[in-house]
């Protein structure tokens, strides 16, 4: 297939996902859609289903693709009152590792196979890694803008990364901006404005300074 062909795809994929999303935006808007009652509501249905359901799901959901930022956000104002902040933290943490496992195993044993068979019809290949770079990779990796957070976790469990180097360091990345997200989702839904402004200078931190990181060794492994 030429890549002008596959350009003109894109195209026409861009334009029909923009205009379901107008479409749907339209409905939205004359239903009178209430974005802060929904979110309260959404919150209330989290906070009956209970911490053991919402961070199950957290722990599962992610890594077929729903979005990590979405839990992030709502899991203080949540659980916050019955668990504490730190609680709330601690079982994030937890719920983390769990999806990360997941994701890994998926990877190298669960789809192995369905992933293999996609990638061999592009033209990518399945990098070969050296053990000596598995840490410099999966931190490059981890820390480089743009692929989806389970993508990312494909990638390195596809490409043979140590299953310890792969969990600590994706770990340590994501709870950094984790523990960021949480305190602004959680200051920013019940307009605590002080708050709000220590979680965004947690998240602003941790990404200049995984900037840096990411000049430093992305010259390395481009």
């Amino acid at each position: 297939m030429s890549r002008r062909v596959i350009s003109w795809k894109l195209i026409l994929l861009s334009v029909a996902v923009l205009t379901v999303a107008m479409l749907g935006l339209m409905w939205l808007w004359a239903h009178d859609f209430d974005v802060v009652r929904s979110i309260d509501e959404g919150i209330n249905l989290l906070r009956d289903a209970g911490p053991f359901a919402f961070f199950g799901a957290m722990a599962i959901l992610p890594a077929i693709g729903c979005p990590l930022l979405a839990f992030h956000l709502t899991a203080a104002s949540a659980f916050a009152a019955q668990l504490g902040l730190g609680g709330v933290l601690a079982a994030a943490g937890a719920a983390l590792a769990v999806n990360l496992a997941l994701t890994y195993w998926l990877a190298c044993y669960g789809i192995r196979p369905w992933l293999e068979r996609l990638i061999a019809r592009t033209r990518y290949k399945i990098p070969q890694l050296d053990t000596a770079d598995h840490v410099e990779i999966t931190l490059v990796v981890r820390i480089t803008p743009g692929p989806p957070f389970f993508v990312q976790g494909y990638l390195l469990g596809l490409a043979g990364v140590k299953f310890g180097t792969y969990m600590l360091i994706s770990w340590l990345v994501a709870m950094a901006y984790a523990v960021g997200f949480i305190i602004f989702g959680e200051a920013i839904l019940h307009g605590k404005a002080g708050k709000a402004i220590i979680g965004l200078s947690v998240i602003i931190a941790v990404a200049l300074v995984f900037h840096l990181f990411r000049r430093h060794y992305g010259k390395k492994h481009p």
